[in-house]
């Protein structure tokens, strides 16, 4: 890239997840100019895709899913028109029940005000055969997948062709912040935003102990008889992909920093699956990725102290399709048109 940039520019994005594509959507439609450092090992690539606003675990509504989620889909929809792709399947979630309590949570859940619009009131009974689904499902409306793997490599072709990325892994001793600019080998910037995800932790500028990596693990499978077009979520999601094939997952190991695929992972989703699938699947293919979750489960959006010009969009967690649009709209007004952020995601709090 000799020779690449002649001028400043407004911004270096550091990582193209959903987080850095996001920030680099508010800056294009505001006529900002940036390049992108990011070596294509995004989490978001591995990630299911699944944009639901409620935790099925509890039968809740995610934290601020009545904010996030009229952001999203307008976003995305807008950002596949642009890329000139398809990437958005509005497809229905069908929480399988284990059990008549599940199915009397889920009536008095669907009942209240926070979820009434987004939990279907009908159990909805079992006509699958592949399925052993005896107490049937709820239906989560307003819930959409996303094909991650083509929404990121869209985005890098996109990049590639303006001249605005460096495909490559960012060295931080090749970076120097001063006050009012930042330098990083020939290219002259006014801000850097790091959106690096869980790598934040190598990032000598991100504060340390307060972003948890953790390791999740899909498995995909194929099952020419199981003939299922809903995502399913039982123990793990179950997502349709096309031709016969789905994705299952994601575990959430806990003390595992390790990228490398397990056999421990592996043999959690095909013990889950066959519990829940009555006729035969075969596992073709096995991913990890690395969430980047924080302490008190909130994102980590903003600058510190020490330095102005350097800001940070991370701590999306397993959130990130849902929240990601509305977090880099939150970061361009705060550091264009200084407009405060939220407290319960600005990085500060940790440091007040």
């Amino acid at each position: 890239m000799e020779g690449f940039f002649m001028d400043k520019i407004d911004y270096i994005i550091v990582g193209l997840g959903i987080a850095g594509i996001s920030i680099c959507e508010q800056l294009r439609k505001n006529n900002k100019s940036f390049v992108v450092i990011d070596a294509n090992s995004s989490a978001t690539s591995v990630a299911g895709g699944v944009v639901n606003p409620c935790v099925l675990k509890h039968f809740t509504p995610v934290w601020e899913a009545n904010i996030f989620l009229p952001q999203a889909l307008p976003f995305y929809k807008e950002l596949e028109s642009f890329l000139n792709v398809e990437f958005i399947t509005e497809t229905p979630i069908l929480k399988v029940f284990n059990n008549n309590e599940e199915q009397n949570l889920w009536t008095v859940a669907s009942d209240r005000n926070e979820l009434s619009k987004y939990l279907g009131e009908e159990i909805i009974q079992n006509t699958n055969d592949g399925l052993n689904a005896d107490f049937g499902f709820g239906k989560v409306n307003h819930s959409f997948q996303i094909d991650t793997k083509i929404i990121i490599a869209k985005y890098r072709e996109y990049l590639g062709n303006t001249k605005s990325l460096l495909p490559t892994d960012f060295n931080f001793e090749a970076l120097k912040v001063k006050n009012s600019e930042v330098v990083y080998e020939d290219i002259l910037a006014t801000n850097i935003v790091f959106a690096e995800g869980a790598s934040a932790i190598y990032n000598p500028f991100f504060p340390k102990n307060i972003l948890i990596p953790k390791k999740g693990e899909y498995i995909t499978i194929k099952s020419p008889q199981l003939d299922c077009f809903s995502v399913l979520k039982s123990k793990f999601f179950i997502i349709p992909l096309g031709e016969d094939m789905y994705k299952i997952g994601a575990t959430f190991a806990h003390d595992d920093y390790g990228l490398q695929i397990s056999e421990k992972g592996r043999k959690e989703l095909v013990a889950a699956i066959q519990k829940l699938i009555t006729v035969p699947f075969e596992v073709i293919d096995q991913e990890v990725g690395m969430r980047p979750t924080v302490k008190d489960r909130r994102p980590l959006v903003g600058n510190l102290p020490e330095h102005k010009n350097v800001y940070f969009l991370n701590g999306l967690g397993t959130r990130g399709l849902l929240m990601a649009p509305l977090l880099s709209n939150y970061l361009y007004d705060f550091i264009e048109n200084n407009i405060n952020l939220p407290s319960e995601i600005n990085i500060k709090r940790f440091f007040n």
